[in-house]
Protein backbone atom coordinates (compact mmCIF):
# COMPACT_ATOMS: atom_id res chain seq x y z
CA UNK A 1 0.00 0.00 0.00
CA UNK A 2 1.11 3.54 -0.74
CA UNK A 3 1.52 6.07 1.99
CA UNK A 4 0.02 9.58 2.22
CA UNK A 5 1.89 10.79 -0.88
CA UNK A 6 0.59 8.08 -3.16
CA UNK A 7 2.44 6.68 -6.13
CA UNK A 8 1.18 7.54 -9.58
CA UNK A 9 -1.18 5.02 -11.10
CA UNK A 10 -0.44 3.72 -14.62
CA UNK A 11 -2.25 5.43 -17.51
CA UNK A 12 -4.74 5.29 -19.12
CA UNK A 13 -6.84 5.82 -15.98
CA UNK A 14 -10.57 5.31 -15.66
CA UNK A 15 -12.06 7.95 -13.34
CA UNK A 16 -15.55 7.44 -12.00
CA UNK A 17 -18.04 9.38 -9.89
CA UNK A 18 -20.41 6.73 -8.53
CA UNK A 19 -23.61 7.86 -6.85
CA UNK A 20 -26.72 6.03 -5.76
CA UNK A 21 -28.65 6.84 -8.94
CA UNK A 22 -26.06 7.95 -11.50
CA UNK A 23 -22.51 6.91 -12.36
CA UNK A 24 -20.21 8.94 -14.60
CA UNK A 25 -17.01 7.63 -16.14
CA UNK A 26 -14.21 9.25 -18.10
CA UNK A 27 -10.78 8.20 -19.38
CA UNK A 28 -7.56 10.11 -18.78
CA UNK A 29 -5.11 8.81 -21.41
CA UNK A 30 -2.03 10.45 -19.88
CA UNK A 31 -1.06 13.29 -17.56
CA UNK A 32 -1.11 15.89 -20.33
CA UNK A 33 -4.38 14.90 -21.98
CA UNK A 34 -7.83 16.28 -21.38
CA UNK A 35 -10.22 13.70 -19.94
CA UNK A 36 -12.64 12.21 -22.45
CA UNK A 37 -16.27 13.30 -22.44
CA UNK A 38 -17.96 11.52 -19.57
CA UNK A 39 -20.10 8.43 -20.03
CA UNK A 40 -23.34 8.55 -18.06
CA UNK A 41 -24.84 5.39 -16.56
CA UNK A 42 -28.03 4.82 -14.58
CA UNK A 43 -26.99 2.44 -11.80
CA UNK A 44 -30.36 0.70 -11.94
CA UNK A 45 -29.64 -0.37 -15.53
CA UNK A 46 -26.78 -2.68 -14.53
CA UNK A 47 -26.58 -5.40 -11.92
CA UNK A 48 -22.96 -4.55 -11.05
CA UNK A 49 -20.49 -1.74 -11.56
CA UNK A 50 -18.28 -4.23 -13.43
CA UNK A 51 -21.06 -4.85 -15.95
CA UNK A 52 -21.45 -1.11 -16.48
CA UNK A 53 -17.71 -0.60 -17.02
CA UNK A 54 -17.48 -3.47 -19.51
CA UNK A 55 -20.52 -2.32 -21.50
CA UNK A 56 -19.97 1.43 -21.50
CA UNK A 57 -16.17 1.68 -21.37
CA UNK A 58 -14.47 -1.52 -22.51
CA UNK A 59 -16.93 -2.10 -25.36
CA UNK A 60 -16.62 1.48 -26.62
CA UNK A 61 -14.05 1.43 -29.46
CA UNK A 62 -13.53 5.20 -29.13
CA UNK A 63 -12.17 4.87 -25.59
CA UNK A 64 -8.68 3.72 -24.63
CA UNK A 65 -8.55 0.56 -22.51
CA UNK A 66 -7.77 1.75 -18.96
CA UNK A 67 -5.00 0.15 -16.91
CA UNK A 68 -6.07 1.78 -13.62
CA UNK A 69 -9.23 3.10 -11.99
CA UNK A 70 -9.88 5.89 -9.50
CA UNK A 71 -13.44 5.70 -8.24
CA UNK A 72 -15.25 8.13 -5.96
CA UNK A 73 -18.24 6.46 -4.35
CA UNK A 74 -21.16 7.70 -2.29
CA UNK A 75 -20.43 5.66 0.80
CA UNK A 76 -17.74 4.83 3.34
CA UNK A 77 -14.64 3.04 2.03
CA UNK A 78 -14.09 0.09 4.34
CA UNK A 79 -12.51 -3.16 3.24
CA UNK A 80 -12.36 -4.72 -0.21
CA UNK A 81 -16.13 -5.09 -0.65
CA UNK A 82 -17.44 -1.54 -0.64
CA UNK A 83 -21.19 -1.00 -0.50
CA UNK A 84 -22.76 2.13 -1.93
CA UNK A 85 -25.17 3.79 0.46
CA UNK A 86 -28.13 4.18 -1.89
CA UNK A 87 -27.83 1.45 -4.53
CA UNK A 88 -27.11 -2.27 -4.76
CA UNK A 89 -23.70 -1.97 -6.42
CA UNK A 90 -20.71 -3.30 -4.50
CA UNK A 91 -17.22 -2.19 -5.53
CA UNK A 92 -14.80 -5.13 -5.36
CA UNK A 93 -11.33 -3.83 -6.32
CA UNK A 94 -9.61 -7.23 -6.13
CA UNK A 95 -12.22 -8.68 -8.49
CA UNK A 96 -11.76 -5.74 -10.86
CA UNK A 97 -8.04 -6.43 -10.98
CA UNK A 98 -8.48 -10.16 -11.41
CA UNK A 99 -11.36 -10.19 -13.90
CA UNK A 100 -11.32 -6.80 -15.64
CA UNK A 101 -7.55 -6.61 -15.96
CA UNK A 102 -6.82 -3.43 -14.05
CA UNK A 103 -3.29 -3.00 -12.69
CA UNK A 104 -4.52 -0.78 -9.84
CA UNK A 105 -7.79 0.43 -8.33
CA UNK A 106 -8.07 3.36 -5.90
CA UNK A 107 -11.40 4.04 -4.15
CA UNK A 108 -12.19 7.37 -2.51
CA UNK A 109 -15.23 8.85 -0.80
CA UNK A 110 -17.31 11.07 -3.09
CA UNK A 111 -16.66 14.18 -1.01
CA UNK A 112 -12.95 13.64 -1.14
CA UNK A 113 -13.41 14.04 -4.89
CA UNK A 114 -15.37 17.26 -4.30
CA UNK A 115 -12.56 18.53 -2.10
CA UNK A 116 -10.01 17.66 -4.80
CA UNK A 117 -12.10 19.67 -7.23
CA UNK A 118 -12.15 22.67 -4.90
CA UNK A 119 -8.35 22.56 -4.88
CA UNK A 120 -8.03 22.48 -8.65
CA UNK A 121 -10.91 24.36 -10.29
CA UNK A 122 -10.30 27.77 -11.85
CA UNK A 123 -12.24 31.03 -11.61
CA UNK A 124 -14.34 30.01 -14.62
CA UNK A 125 -15.66 27.00 -12.67
CA UNK A 126 -17.00 28.95 -9.69
CA UNK A 127 -19.21 31.93 -8.98
CA UNK A 128 -18.27 34.28 -6.15
CA UNK A 129 -20.87 35.11 -3.53
CA UNK A 130 -20.34 38.30 -1.57
CA UNK A 131 -17.09 40.30 -1.31
CA UNK A 132 -14.66 39.93 -4.20
CA UNK A 133 -11.86 38.26 -2.24
CA UNK A 134 -9.44 35.82 -3.90
CA UNK A 135 -9.42 32.08 -3.25
CA UNK A 136 -5.88 31.92 -1.87
CA UNK A 137 -3.99 28.65 -1.37
CA UNK A 138 -5.11 28.13 2.20
CA UNK A 139 -7.45 25.82 4.05
CA UNK A 140 -10.88 25.52 2.43
CA UNK A 141 -14.27 23.96 3.13
CA UNK A 142 -16.75 22.41 0.69
CA UNK A 143 -20.46 21.83 1.40
CA UNK A 144 -22.67 19.92 -0.98
CA UNK A 145 -26.43 20.24 -0.48
CA UNK A 146 -28.14 17.83 -2.84
CA UNK A 147 -29.83 14.50 -2.14
CA UNK A 148 -28.04 14.72 1.21
CA UNK A 149 -25.50 17.14 2.64
CA UNK A 150 -21.83 16.39 2.14
CA UNK A 151 -19.09 18.26 3.98
CA UNK A 152 -15.31 18.10 3.65
CA UNK A 153 -12.34 20.17 4.67
CA UNK A 154 -9.29 20.80 2.52
CA UNK A 155 -6.11 21.59 4.40
CA UNK A 156 -3.16 23.24 2.69
CA UNK A 157 0.35 22.91 4.01
CA UNK A 158 3.84 22.42 2.54
CA UNK A 159 2.46 22.96 -0.98
CA UNK A 160 0.14 19.97 -0.56
CA UNK A 161 -3.66 19.73 -0.40
CA UNK A 162 -5.07 17.30 2.19
CA UNK A 163 -8.79 16.42 1.78
CA UNK A 164 -10.53 15.77 5.10
CA UNK A 165 -13.86 13.98 4.55
CA UNK A 166 -16.29 13.67 7.42
CA UNK A 167 -19.94 13.55 8.39
CA UNK A 168 -20.43 17.27 9.00
CA UNK A 169 -23.80 17.14 7.29
CA UNK A 170 -25.24 15.51 10.39
CA UNK A 171 -24.39 18.18 12.98
CA UNK A 172 -27.17 19.83 14.97
CA UNK A 173 -28.91 22.97 13.73
CA UNK A 174 -30.78 25.12 16.27
CA UNK A 175 -33.20 28.06 16.18
CA UNK A 176 -31.95 31.64 16.62
CA UNK A 177 -34.76 34.02 15.73
CA UNK A 178 -38.41 34.35 16.89
CA UNK A 179 -39.50 33.05 13.47
CA UNK A 180 -37.19 30.03 13.86
CA UNK A 181 -38.90 29.27 17.17
CA UNK A 182 -42.26 29.18 15.38
CA UNK A 183 -41.00 26.91 12.61
CA UNK A 184 -38.61 24.50 14.34
CA UNK A 185 -41.29 22.60 16.33
CA UNK A 186 -42.71 21.47 12.97
CA UNK A 187 -39.43 20.28 11.43
CA UNK A 188 -38.57 16.62 10.92
CA UNK A 189 -36.25 15.38 13.65
CA UNK A 190 -34.00 12.36 14.12
CA UNK A 191 -34.39 11.03 17.65
CA UNK A 192 -35.39 14.49 18.81
CA UNK A 193 -32.72 16.58 17.09
CA UNK A 194 -32.72 18.69 13.93
CA UNK A 195 -29.86 17.40 11.78
CA UNK A 196 -28.36 19.77 9.23
CA UNK A 197 -29.05 17.29 6.42
CA UNK A 198 -32.77 17.28 7.30
CA UNK A 199 -33.07 20.98 6.42
CA UNK A 200 -30.10 21.68 4.09
CA UNK A 201 -30.76 19.20 1.29
CA UNK A 202 -33.43 18.50 -1.29
CA UNK A 203 -35.74 16.86 1.19
CA UNK A 204 -34.67 19.46 3.73
CA UNK A 205 -36.04 22.29 1.60
CA UNK A 206 -39.36 20.45 1.49
CA UNK A 207 -39.21 19.92 5.26
CA UNK A 208 -38.71 23.67 5.78
CA UNK A 209 -41.60 24.45 3.43
CA UNK A 210 -43.94 22.06 5.25
CA UNK A 211 -42.89 23.52 8.60
CA UNK A 212 -43.54 27.08 7.36
CA UNK A 213 -46.97 26.01 6.14
CA UNK A 214 -47.71 24.38 9.51
CA UNK A 215 -46.59 27.48 11.40
CA UNK A 216 -48.81 29.65 9.15
CA UNK A 217 -51.77 27.28 9.40
CA UNK A 218 -52.02 26.69 5.64
CA UNK A 219 -52.08 23.47 3.64
CA UNK A 220 -48.94 22.77 1.58
CA UNK A 221 -49.51 23.47 -2.11
CA UNK A 222 -46.52 21.53 -3.50
CA UNK A 223 -44.84 18.28 -2.53
CA UNK A 224 -41.55 18.22 -4.45
CA UNK A 225 -38.33 20.11 -3.64
CA UNK A 226 -38.01 21.32 -7.25
CA UNK A 227 -41.46 22.87 -7.03
CA UNK A 228 -40.57 24.66 -3.79
CA UNK A 229 -37.47 26.01 -5.55
CA UNK A 230 -39.40 27.10 -8.63
CA UNK A 231 -42.25 28.77 -6.75
CA UNK A 232 -39.85 30.28 -4.25
CA UNK A 233 -37.71 31.83 -6.98
CA UNK A 234 -40.66 33.24 -8.93
CA UNK A 235 -42.41 34.52 -5.80
CA UNK A 236 -45.76 32.91 -6.59
CA UNK A 237 -45.96 31.08 -3.26
CA UNK A 238 -45.25 33.03 -0.05
CA UNK A 239 -44.43 29.93 1.99
CA UNK A 240 -42.13 28.57 -0.71
CA UNK A 241 -40.35 31.93 -0.96
CA UNK A 242 -39.82 32.00 2.80
CA UNK A 243 -38.69 28.36 2.82
CA UNK A 244 -36.08 29.13 0.17
CA UNK A 245 -34.88 32.19 2.11
CA UNK A 246 -34.63 30.13 5.29
CA UNK A 247 -32.78 27.38 3.43
CA UNK A 248 -30.21 29.95 2.30
CA UNK A 249 -30.02 31.36 5.83
CA UNK A 250 -29.39 27.99 7.44
CA UNK A 251 -26.85 27.11 4.75
CA UNK A 252 -25.08 30.39 5.46
CA UNK A 253 -25.02 29.75 9.19
CA UNK A 254 -23.56 26.26 8.79
CA UNK A 255 -21.05 27.45 6.18
CA UNK A 256 -19.89 30.12 8.62
CA UNK A 257 -19.59 27.62 11.47
CA UNK A 258 -17.44 25.34 9.32
CA UNK A 259 -15.31 28.27 8.16
CA UNK A 260 -14.55 29.02 11.82
CA UNK A 261 -13.86 25.38 12.68
CA UNK A 262 -11.34 25.00 9.85
CA UNK A 263 -10.23 28.68 9.80
CA UNK A 264 -10.92 28.45 6.09
CA UNK A 265 -9.10 31.52 4.82
CA UNK A 266 -8.98 29.91 1.38
CA UNK A 267 -12.76 30.08 1.15
CA UNK A 268 -15.97 28.12 1.53
CA UNK A 269 -17.27 26.41 -1.62
CA UNK A 270 -20.87 25.33 -2.18
CA UNK A 271 -21.05 22.22 -4.36
CA UNK A 272 -23.80 19.68 -4.82
CA UNK A 273 -26.80 19.83 -7.11
CA UNK A 274 -28.85 22.53 -5.40
CA UNK A 275 -26.50 25.51 -5.07
CA UNK A 276 -26.13 26.30 -8.80
CA UNK A 277 -29.92 26.10 -9.22
CA UNK A 278 -30.58 28.72 -6.54
CA UNK A 279 -27.69 31.02 -7.46
CA UNK A 280 -29.95 34.12 -7.69
CA UNK A 281 -31.10 33.53 -4.12
CA UNK A 282 -27.57 32.92 -2.86
CA UNK A 283 -26.39 36.17 -4.42
CA UNK A 284 -28.88 38.16 -2.34
CA UNK A 285 -27.52 39.55 0.97
CA UNK A 286 -29.17 36.78 3.04
CA UNK A 287 -26.46 34.14 2.65
CA UNK A 288 -23.50 36.37 3.43
CA UNK A 289 -25.33 38.05 6.32
CA UNK A 290 -25.92 34.64 7.92
CA UNK A 291 -22.37 33.53 7.08
CA UNK A 292 -20.76 36.61 8.66
CA UNK A 293 -23.02 36.82 11.73
CA UNK A 294 -20.53 35.15 14.03
CA UNK A 295 -19.85 37.55 16.90
CA UNK A 296 -17.20 38.13 18.14
CA UNK A 297 -15.61 37.29 14.77
CA UNK A 298 -17.74 39.24 12.29
CA UNK A 299 -14.76 41.16 10.93
CA UNK A 300 -12.82 37.94 10.42
CA UNK A 301 -15.76 36.36 8.58
CA UNK A 302 -15.90 39.28 6.15
CA UNK A 303 -12.42 38.32 4.91
CA UNK A 304 -13.37 34.71 4.05
CA UNK A 305 -14.62 34.34 0.46
CA UNK A 306 -17.54 32.14 -0.53
CA UNK A 307 -18.19 30.53 -3.91
CA UNK A 308 -20.66 28.32 -5.74
CA UNK A 309 -19.01 25.55 -7.74
CA UNK A 310 -20.47 25.75 -11.25
CA UNK A 311 -18.40 23.05 -12.98
CA UNK A 312 -20.98 20.47 -14.17
CA UNK A 313 -18.73 17.50 -13.32
CA UNK A 314 -16.64 18.79 -10.44
CA UNK A 315 -15.95 15.36 -8.91
CA UNK A 316 -14.53 14.00 -12.17
CA UNK A 317 -12.41 17.13 -12.56
CA UNK A 318 -11.05 16.65 -9.06
CA UNK A 319 -10.21 13.00 -9.70
CA UNK A 320 -8.50 13.92 -12.97
CA UNK A 321 -6.38 16.54 -11.21
CA UNK A 322 -5.30 13.98 -8.64
CA UNK A 323 -4.55 11.38 -11.33
CA UNK A 324 -2.29 13.84 -13.17
CA UNK A 325 -0.35 15.10 -10.12
CA UNK A 326 -0.83 12.78 -7.12
CA UNK A 327 2.17 14.31 -5.35
CA UNK A 328 0.22 17.58 -5.01
CA UNK A 329 -2.31 15.88 -2.72
CA UNK A 330 -2.10 14.15 0.61
CA UNK A 331 -4.35 11.17 0.06
CA UNK A 332 -4.07 8.36 2.58
CA UNK A 333 -4.30 5.34 0.26
CA UNK A 334 -3.62 2.56 2.75
CA UNK A 335 -6.55 0.16 2.68
CA UNK A 336 -8.05 1.97 -0.31
CA UNK A 337 -5.61 1.25 -3.15
CA UNK A 338 -5.23 -2.24 -4.57
CA UNK A 339 -2.51 -3.23 -7.06
CA UNK A 340 -1.84 -6.31 -9.13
Amino acid sequence: MANVHSEALPFPILIGDIGGTNARFSILVDAESKATDFVHVQTADYETIDDAIVDKVFNNPELAKPRSAILAIAGPVDGDEIDLTNCDWIVRPKKMIGELGFDAVLVLNDFEAQALAVASLTDSDREQIGPNAPAVDATRVVLGPGTGLGVAGLLHTQDTWFPVPGEGGHVDIGPRTPRDLEIFPHLVTIEGRVSAEEIISGRGLLHIYNAVCAADGVAPGVNQPKDVTEEGLNGKNAQAAEALELFVTYLGRLAGDLALIFMARGGVFLGGGISPKILPELKKPTFREAFEDKAPHKELMKTIPTFVVTHPQAALAGLASYARTPASYGIATEGRCWRR
